[in-house]
């Protein structure tokens, strides 16, 4: 099936002082492409289903602002529908804003010269700024700003004026959607959304007018042809009750032959169509679309969002969650309502109907990290298994040492990091090893191979401050296995290319226990039969040159230099070192496109000179949570491997979700090359920041620092044994650190975001 896209959108330019909308231009390589009619679809039309722009692009600007209208019409397919919330002002002016109440998308309330009022809206008394009292040359001085908190609100001081309806609609966008939340409300108050719509009707197209007003919708319904403008009611909670009717939604989605007599479609919250339990568990879906179907009705679903938790079934990518409500094999529902329109556009045409099996269109590596730790407790049987059946060309091993010499996979030294060993027995074996870690741990080296399997692994959890939590009913499931073991699986895995085995705090494990790990682990690959075999590359890597000096004179296996520190370059001299011990390297996504609180500053050459000199470069670490991604890349990860992939050329990339990153790569977009669609072009470094007055601009931060021969160089690994072993398991108290490269501060990737997550509250 091909891609349905057509040229972008015009650009337009924003009235707005201090902001160009020209910088729009620099976010994307925007291009055009040109597909064939597709076949036809499990829509009620046979069309492919509509992209629903809420506010335009709400996700990153401020709701209804002219940026946002603009941008969305930039970045989405071309038959993308604008959204309007209308309100009407005292003059009667339909103007575009989310909430009844301004306060919520403007700056309103911190002028004295508008006052606030309270009024009953839909039977509640309710304080705040409403349109009502205000004309819309009033307003003219009111700015809209972001309304959800989790969202940045750096572009607050763009001053984005509130646009009246005719405002959006001389963008001539695809279509427009008008949604009239409060008609009572404003009846009450001697205004007429129904005379507002059918004058506005006189001078531009509608195609859409929502409502959850049955009223309202049954008012105007036969004023308008449904071949020109569709009429669609607007669910609420199913508990919640229409006023008109005074009927539950629950009860009136019971009866869709009477909402077929006055409207052609109806939105509803998605929830009404996939239910999730109290865990935030997927429930079988309903036959809510396959009934609107039947009755004829159009169903558009509603609250897509990239940023804020949803079913955990889809592990925090809204590709996927997009792509279960139009490619389940079921049913299609027949538009998506959406913040970020970039991500609906990408699911609803580069990835619809894919299918696993689907060509990959580029030669990307995905190399597991931990397996598929983003699913599972890393380095278990269930994140390798999982992993391999996600697409992983190559699944790592982060070689540990047990006490007794055995060879094994976990992400971390310190078995608190990755196990519930501190609800165990073992608690009491805490010491402190400053050469591993500043305060107390309970090291692998501590506990027998037998003692280890006894353990309980534990799911990462790297984003738990912000309330974000891997797959909890799996968060123990799962085995710690050896490596010998992690090599018979990856044997036996006939989609496998490669493994990665990871191998740090060599010379600790060498000098203070007595622990040869290289040599283990070239013993273990020897007995499991990867020396004499070509059908799996071996790529073993390690921070510590040293380590791989001395696998480079023992072992042809590919080795890997990871470059544990954020750079912003490399000395040509150090790419000529590090080229005489490894075959390819590992950096940081912010050595390649370094940030300052979440925002994209600019690019490096890393990448590019790295892979001159002959070095294939992988880059870490890529996961789905949208708190590890800077706003450029709108809370997708799949904008985010896309923009590392065409836009800096990477080999490869490291993620804790390889099912993302392995879809990605399979999508028909990326087939299209010099038509590929502006949704599926990498973002510009940089871009974002370009439209940020200068008053809210981040504070700049200090610019990573350059690779040097003297970061690089190590002195050999020390004998084993060079020393005895000490008397306490942490041996010395003061000790070069364990790969014995100088230390370079690392810019921590989400030190400074300023953000409450009280999303879920806001939405």
């Amino acid at each position: 099936m091909s891609c349905r896209r057509s040229s972008p959108a015009a650009m337009c330019t924003v009235s707005v002082a201090a902001v160009s909308f020209v910088l729009l231009g620099f976010l994307f390589s925007v291009v055009s492409a040109q597909g064939s009619t597709p076949p036809p679809l499990p829509t009620l039309s046979g069309n492919p289903s509509l992209v629903i722009a809420r506010g335009g692009f709400s996700g990153i600007f401020p709701d209804s602002s002219s940026i946002a209208y603009q941008f969305a019409l930039m970045t989405s397919v071309p038959d993308v529908i604008l959204w309007c919330d209308v309100q009407l002002t005292k003059d009667g002016v339909g103007i575009c804003a989310p909430d009844i109440k301004l306060e919520n998308s403007t700056d309103i309330s911190l002028s004295t010269k508008f006052k606030e009022n309270t009024y009953f809206v839909n039977g509640v008394s309710t304080k705040g700024w409403f349109s009502i009292d205000f004309t819309f040359s009033d307003l003219r001085s009111v700015f809209l700003t972001q309304g959800i908190y989790s969202r940045s609100n750096k572009f607050d001081g763009n001053q984005f004026q509130i646009q009246s309806v005719e405002n959006v609609t001389s963008l001539k966008p695809p279509g427009i959607w008008l949604n009239i939340q409060h008609d009572a409300f404003y009846t009450q108050h001697n205004l007429s959304m129904r005379s507002y719509v059918l004058s506005l009707s006189k001078r531009v197209v509608i195609n859409y007018i929502s409502s959850p007003e049955v009223a309202f919708l049954r008012g105007i319904a036969s004023r308008f042809n449904p071949k020109t403008t569709k009429l669609v009611f607007r669910f609420q909670g199913p508990n919640d009750i229409e006023f008109s009717t005074n009927q539950t939604y629950g009860s009136l989605l019971r009866n869709l032959t009477f909402i077929k007599t006055f409207a052609s479609g109806i939105l509803i919250p998605k929830g009404y169509i996939w239910p999730v339990d109290t865990n935030l568990y997927l429930q079988p879906h309903t036959p809510v679309v396959l009934d609107a179907h039947k009755a004829g009705l159009e169903v558009f679903a509603s609250e897509f969002y990239n940023d804020v938790p949803f079913a955990f079934n889809y592990s925090y990518d809204p590709v996927s969650e997009y792509l279960s409500f139009v490619d389940n094999g079921d049913f299609s529902v027949d538009g998506v309502l959406s913040d970020f329109p970039i991500t609906a556009s990408g699911a609803l045409d580069c990835y619809f109907q894919l299918g696993k099996n689907a060509t990959k269109q580029s030669d990307l590596l995905v190399i597991s990290r931990n397996g598929a730790s983003g699913d599972y407790p890393g380095c278990t049987n269930l994140a390798y298994q999982k992993a391999i059946s996600d697409g992983a060309d190559v699944i790592d091993c982060s070689v540990q040492m047990s006490k007794d010499g055995v060879p094994f996979c976990l992400s971390s030294i310190n078995l608190i990091d990755s196990t519930t060993i501190t609800q165990s027995n073992y608690s009491s074996l805490a010491v402190i090893v400053p050469e591993l870690k500043k305060g107390s741990g309970i090291y692998t080296f501590s506990l027998t191979w037998s003692q280890i399997q006894s353990l309980t692994p534990a799911i990462s959890n790297p984003f738990a401050n912000y309330a974000l939590f891997r797959n909890p009913k799996f968060r123990s499931a799962g085995k710690i296995i050896s490596l010998s073991d992690f090599l018979t699986l990856a044997k036996n895995a006939s989609t496998l290319s490669g493994v990665l085995i990871s191998i740090e705090n060599a010379a600790y494990l060498i000098e203070k226990q007595q622990l040869p790990v290289t040599d283990a682990v070239l013993k273990v690959l020897s007995d499991a039969g990867y020396e004499n075999q070509t059908a799996i590359d071996v790529m073993i890597q390690s921070s510590s040159s040293a380590v791989l000096m001395k696998l480079k004179d023992k072992t042809k296996y590919k080795l890997v230099y990871k470059v544990d520190e954020n750079i912003r370059d490399a000395l040509d001299a150090t790419i000529q070192e590090i080229k005489k011990f490894a075959n390819s390297v590992v950096v940081s996504k912010d050595s390649v496109f370094p940030d300052d609180v979440l925002f994209l500053k600019g690019s490096t050459e890393v990448v590019q000179k790295l892979q001159a000199a002959g070095l294939p470069v992988y880059v870490e670490l890529f996961s789905n949570e949208f708190v590890s991604q800077p706003w450029d890349f709108f809370s997708d990860p799949s904008v985010e491997v896309n923009s590392y992939f065409m836009g800096a050329n990477i080999s490869g990339v490291i993620t804790d979700f390889p099912k993302t990153s392995d879809r990605y790569r399979r999508n028909k977009c990326l087939k299209l090359g010099k038509d590929t669609p502006s949704y599926m072009s990498p973002v510009q470094p940089g871009g974002l920041l370009q439209l940020i007055t200068p008053e809210y601009l981040p504070p700049a931060e200090a610019p990573n620092p350059v690779l040097t021969e003297a970061d690089v160089e190590e002195s050999p690994l020390p004998s084993v044994t060079a020393r005895a072993p000490s008397s306490s398991p942490g041996g010395s108290t003061a000790a070069p650190p364990p790969n014995g490269q100088h230390s370079i501060a690392a810019c921590i990737f989400l030190s400074n975001l300023a953000i409450f997550f009280t999303i879920v509250l806001l939405l």
